[in-house]
């Protein structure tokens, strides 16, 4: 069972509760697979996207989760919230509570913050990515993308590449597939490496093809190219030079491996346009697979399995 209030991050999950989301996701693929995409499992539940950040995927893919589910869905961006008038986040929080918001979905740039959030309110909360600390929703897609294709986690070989220091998807997907029994492997300049991965049951690798030997799934991530400003590595063309996922690297890899991005692509640079376009790549059904995980997600914690019961 998922008996939690809130879902701030993966680290503080079991491998049962990450089971339960993703068997959940299940049925909930099946739903936005339908001619007609709509289920009244949260007819009458508010869900508040409350974004400090911009988004594309996360956002659209929450969006579309809560009417699928047909529940109302708000979108509030800083920009033109009372943010702008200096209001706290305690306190823009509380009046979306006052206001009926059962669900806040928050991304905001400083780590921490949904925290704060689910302090200060009774409603669910969910972490759609606080500053380079988690993104657990982007995880989940990931775990049960991976899960879809390969009938399990236990056992896999993960390569995650790239900025791993800044990544709250690394952070993230490490919890998640280490919990699931996955072998898990990191890769990237020593610069955007985190000291202690070790600890975490972590192997960390320096070049792309040692990294890559009998990978099962491989996850490319995006180059944050404010890092080459500050002097975390020398330039975008090195990088794809050294770190870069092609045709030469990707052969290096298990015959059928998984090629993942969380998105927005920086094509030619982590990633060719042939592989991101290849067969091994899964990353559209990525994204695809995010709407059914976070269907699930609202469906456990707004008391989708309650509603459903008082009304059969």
């Amino acid at each position: 069972m998922f008996k939690r209030k809130d879902l701030l991050g993966l680290q503080d999950l079991t491998a049962a509760e990450i089971t339960v989301l993703l068997d959940t996701a299940v049925p909930m693929k099946d739903v936005i697979t339908r001619p007609i995409k709509k289920v009244p499992t949260l007819r009458g539940r508010t869900v508040v996207n409350l974004f400090y950040e911009n988004s594309t995927r996360t956002r659209s893919s929450f969006e579309l989760a809560a009417k699928y589910l047909s529940a109302d869905s708000i979108n509030i961006s800083s920009s033109s919230s009372s943010v702008t008038k200096g209001e706290s986040l305690y306190d823009t929080a509380r009046t979306l509570q006052a206001l009926g918001a059962d669900v806040i979905i928050l991304r905001h740039p400083m780590a921490g913050a949904p925290h704060l959030v689910a302090r200060a309110v009774q409603c669910a909360v969910i972490n759609a990515g606080d500053g380079a600390h988690e993104h657990p929703t982007q995880a989940l897609l990931d775990l049960f993308t991976v899960r879809e294709r390969r009938g399990t986690i236990s056992g896999l070989r993960v390569v995650i590449v790239g900025d791993i220091l800044h990544s709250r998807v690394a952070r993230s997907d490490i919890w998640g597939f280490t919990k699931l029994g996955a072998e898990v492997r990191v890769c990237g300049p020593p610069t955007l490496i985190p000291s202690g991965l070790e600890e975490a049951g972590v192997e960390v690798y320096y070049h792309m093809e040692e990294a890559l030997a009998g990978a099962d799934v491989i996850i490319m991530l995006r180059v944050q190219q404010e890092r080459q400003r500050q002097g975390m590595f020398p330039g975008l063309r090195e990088y794809a030079r050294l770190y870069g996922l092609n045709r030469e690297r990707l052969a290096l890899a298990g015959k059928d491996a998984l090629v993942m991005h969380p998105g927005p692509l920086n094509r030619g640079v982590e990633i060719s346009a042939d592989v991101a376009d290849g067969r091994h790549s899964v990353i559209e059904e990525q994204v695809t697979n995010g709407v059914a995980v976070r269907m699930a997600l609202l469906y456990l914690l707004a008391g989708g399995g309650a509603q459903h019961e008082a009304d059969n």
